[in-house]
């Protein structure tokens, strides 16, 4: 009888270690199990640095993450935007990639707009604003072409 009843704590224990464990990997992963948000488009002339992943903010706060990167038949980068729930974006909402410091990470800084009609799940921003080299800056201001 005493044998099952330390069994059974040990059992109870090693539950206990797998759920915390799983907790752990899920938080720390940033992992979604149960997919919040919705997906916007954006198309941009050019991303320089971007990456999958990257954040998405509002007024300085996260409010979503860069989906997916490709280039759409006009040669353009077509970047995936899911966005958190809660979070309206309007319809002459503008996305921008920005840098944080002066050689930070790329993210995109959303100005959500004030337009009467939101963006539908899966709507497309239209006015985007691409990324300022400064290497093209300073080439061009050494050339004299600024």
């Amino acid at each position: 009888m005493k044998k099952a009843r330390i069994e059974l704590l040990v059992g109870v224990f090693v539950i206990i270690g797998l759920v915390c464990l799983a907790y752990l990997a899920i938080h720390l992963g940033e992992m979604e199990l149960f997919g919040g948000g919705y997906r916007l488009t954006a198309d941009f002339d050019n991303i320089s640095g971007l990456k999958v992943g990257a954040l998405v903010e509002v007024a300085g706060v996260d409010v979503g993450k860069v989906e997916s990167i490709s280039v759409n038949r006009e040669n353009m980068a077509h970047v995936v935007l899911n966005i958190n729930k809660g979070v309206i974006v309007y319809q002459d909402a503008i996305a921008s990639v920005r840098t944080k410091g002066i050689i930070g990470d790329k993210y995109i800084k959303l100005s959500v707009g004030g337009a009467d009609e939101p963006l539908a799940p899966n709507g497309r921003i239209r006015h985007t604003e691409s990324v300022l080299e400064w290497e093209e800056l300073i080439g061009k201001f050494i050339q004299g072409k600024v």
